[in-house]
């Protein structure tokens, strides 16, 4: 693996945080401010390449099968992944109804 969960955590340090909801090898799960989005965004998009499924964009049958072990993604999330040698990575951002809050959730897929 390239790069630990915890490390793209640590890459994003410059933006706010408002709780971290579970931090583990395998998954890490945060909450922060809907209007620091594009901030996450562009930093997730400089470590994982750009959203191959955007906000506003119908999922896929290939990204809900993807991500339906892991809370599933809809219409307007985001949804993020990076292949590595060992392992795949997806970010995906879950706008709060309140459009104040946004959660990302991270997991960490390994290869068999």
């Amino acid at each position: 693996m390239n790069m630990t969960l915890k490390e793209i955590i640590e890459k994003c340090g410059s933006l706010g945080i408002v709780e971290v909801r579970s931090a583990g090898e395998d998954s890490y799960e945060l909450v922060f401010f809907a209007r620091e989005t594009e901030q996450w965004n562009k930093l997730l998009s400089d470590i994982l390449g750009p959203a191959i499924k955007p906000k506003g964009v119908k999922p896929t049958r290939e990204d809900n099968n993807l991500t339906k072990d892991h809370g599933g993604i809809f219409t307007d999330q985001t949804l993020f992944k990076k292949d590595f040698d060992d392992a795949t990575v997806l970010a995906m951002f879950w706008p709060w109804q309140d459009h104040i809050h946004t959660t990302l959730n991270l997991v960490l897929i390994k290869k068999q």
